[in-house]
């Protein structure tokens, strides 16, 4: 299994994000995926973990209602939609399945 992220950026307050995780060798349907993220200083700390098939998501209770994961099987990719961004969403964010991690994509929130 192999996991690339990829989307991140320097965006302003209030903007929005998608970020990707394409995956490789990955049994897209038969596991779960779950995105993490570390901020400056900080432990890695779990964004959302989403079951097989992600029928079932469940979300940081602080970061519900401005982030969302989602897939799309045609391209083995899942993705997290970030919005109403803010500076303490600063972090490398890092998807992680079936015991791989990503090696992250950094999220800058900055005026």
């Amino acid at each position: 299994v192999r996991l690339v992220e990829s989307g991140g950026g320097l965006v302003q307050p209030g903007g929005s994000l998608r970020l990707s995780c394409a995956t490789y060798g990955y049994a897209f349907d038969y596991y779960g995926m779950n995105w993490y993220r570390q901020a400056p200083g900080k432990g890695r700390e779990l964004v959302v973990a989403s079951n097989t098939a992600g029928g079932v998501s469940n979300y940081a209770e602080s970061l519900k209602g401005r982030f969302t994961i989602s897939r799309d099987r045609a391209k083995s990719t899942v993705y997290l939609q970030i919005n109403n961004l803010k500076p303490e969403d600063t972090a490398v964010y890092y998807c992680y399945a079936a015991g791989t991690w990503g090696q992250g994509t950094q999220v800058t929130v900055s005026s």
